[in-house]
């Protein structure tokens, strides 16, 4: 599976293994050695259900030979779409120990995404969730449809009553001596991540297992996670904060305990808390004052919380120095990427760091420069976007090499897109977006994608798609529209967004209907303009 990946420079990889970053094995190791250590010991709890970590690894290798009983072979590619279930893990360890490469997939992507994600990762199969809430087969029959190479769909979780062209991951064949397949190399892909991006076409992540292993055991290191931790999983477990920041991978790693919870909902998060002892969890901005509101009424019980880190865009100040006192625990603001770069303020940081930057790099070999619109350095404090490379940020997007002249300099820095600030200490501090990108509660919503659904309608001749400040979701999506005829209702957009397949994350929050759009002095539709005419008026 080399083809389509840039791998890193035998000079850089080699001081990262020397540096014991990376450790040469992979990423199913990581499940098996903790069950050794303590097989009794509560691993996943998803529901009612319980797993032990003697349980869960059992699980994943009987996923795995399923897998290979199935047909996959090492390399090949498997869309995963799968909510907060149980049966997420040990897949993702059953994918890790045969070789197979998952590409995680929100629940919320719709068949426009599917089509074009499985054709750039030329995926095999598909695995969705099982019977309840939104019905995964008829979209799975679509997109075998437009996508032939995709040979299998798996129902993870409650089986439908009609079977026809999918197979239950319960009956899966077992074939004799898929145990004594090689393990994959620790240097090739594990996962294929999801960014968000600038264009309708989606761009894939790889993932190593050298790296995204080290990624989630140091960030269980940052934040302190140790063997009697419980970590509840609040966000989508697709979503790579969630999943290795430490996660569930770094909780997993450390010996502790996973929490699946069913929605980041106040009811539904502060509940599990106090029913598991839940010692840390994750979650955005917008989600921060719904939980203080609710742990206000003073029904559930916090005790245990000792941390909740706070990532996906960034936390007012006044929401930041809410959370101690309202939830009764330290806060940990975290930066990052899933192309790699994460920063984290320290358990140990002052107060006025932890509320007003989103920390420092992880890693003592993360290369951070800050640089002006030239590619120059500017000075401390001074924003500019970001460029980066270390031992677990990716040198190129899969099956991507033009994209990748504009996403990478030479000496191989990623270009993030982000504009930050960067302090004496080494501190960031995110300012915004060098990219069109409209950030909603931590949702990264490429306007462009957006922008191309929405021009197909028949009542657009133009369109343009803003984001507008927004105190609880950082901002909301604005699409202003100039009509042909009878423009359509905010309503009736949406329902034409459904019914072209668009991802319900690209569902505007607000349409506005203009007689012309403004331009720039090089004829350039001129977005600064809009969002200032929309901008909230402040008091």
């Amino acid at each position: 599976m080399t083809e389509g990946f840039t791998p890193w420079p035998a000079d850089r990889a080699r001081r990262y293994r020397d540096a014991g970053h990376w450790l040469g094995r992979p990423l199913g190791t990581l499940l098996r050695e903790r069950a050794a250590e303590r097989p009794a010991h509560t691993a996943l709890v998803a529901g009612e259900r319980r797993y032990d970590y003697a349980a869960l690894d059992t699980w994943a290798d009987e996923i795995a030979a399923g897998l290979i009983g199935l047909g996959l072979a090492a390399g090949d590619r498997l869309l995963v779409q799968l909510d907060n279930r149980a049966e997420f893990v040990p897949l993702c360890f059953a994918a890790f120990r045969t070789g197979v490469v998952p590409v995680l997939i929100p629940p919320s992507h719709r068949i426009a995404e599917l089509d074009a994600l499985a054709g750039l990762s030329g995926a095999a199969g598909y695995v969705i969730p099982g019977a309840g809430g939104f019905d995964y087969r008829e979209q799975a029959g679509e997109l075998r449809r437009r996508q032939p190479g995709v040979r299998h769909v798996v129902v993870a979780g409650e089986p439908y009553g009609n079977g026809e062209g999918t197979v239950d991951l319960t009956d899966l064949p077992h074939p004799a001596g898929a145990a004594g397949r090689p393990e994959p190399a620790p240097d090739g892909i594990a996962v294929l991540l999801l960014s968000g991006g600038t264009t309708g076409t989606p761009k894939l992540i790889p993932r190593t297992h050298d790296d995204y292993h080290y990624n989630a055991r140091a960030s269980a290191d940052v934040t302190g996670l140790g063997p009697e931790d419980v970590y509840l999983a609040a966000l989508p477990v697709t979503h790579n904060f969630t999943l290795a920041c430490p996660g569930v991978f770094g909780t997993l790693s450390a010996g502790g305990t996973v929490v699946l919870a069913p929605s980041p909902s106040p009811e539904d998060c502060l509940a599990l808390i106090g029913r598991e002892r839940v010692t840390v969890t994750a979650t955005v901005p917008s989600v921060v004052p719904l939980w203080l509101e609710e742990a206000a009424t003073g029904r559930y019980d916090l005790a245990s919380l000792r941390l909740l880190q706070v990532g996906g865009a960034v936390l007012a100040p006044r929401q930041a120095a809410a959370v101690r006192p309202g939830l009764g625990c330290t806060l940990q603001q975290v930066f990052g990427m899933a192309e790699g770069l994460l920063n984290f303020t320290r358990l140990d940081d002052p107060e006025e760091r932890v509320l007003t930057t989103q920390g420092r790099p992880l890693s003592p070999d993360d290369e951070v420069h800050v640089v002006d619109e030239d590619g120059g350095p500017v000075p401390p404090g001074e924003a500019g976007e970001l460029l980066t490379r270390g031992p677990y940020t990716i040198n190129g997007y899969y099956r991507e090499p033009e994209r990748n002249l504009s996403s990478f300099t030479p000496e191989g820095f990623f270009r993030s897109g982000d504009v930050v600030r960067r302090d004496a200490d080494g501190c960031l501090t995110v300012v915004g977006r060098v990219k069109d990108q409209i950030n909603r509660g931590g949702e990264k919503i490429a306007a462009a994608e957006l922008e191309a659904h929405v021009a197909a309608h028949d009542g657009v001749r133009q369109v343009a798609v803003i984001g507008v400040s927004d105190e609880a979701l950082g901002e909301r999506v604005c699409v202003c529209v100039v009509p042909d005829g009878t423009p359509p209702t905010l309503r009736a957009l949406k329902r034409f967004l459904r019914e072209r397949g668009a991802s319900t994350l690209l569902a505007p929050d607000r349409l506005e209907i203009l007689d012309d759009l403004p331009l720039t002095a090089i004829g350039k539709v001129d977005k600064k303009a809009l969002a200032a005419r929309y901008a909230p008026v402040l008091d």
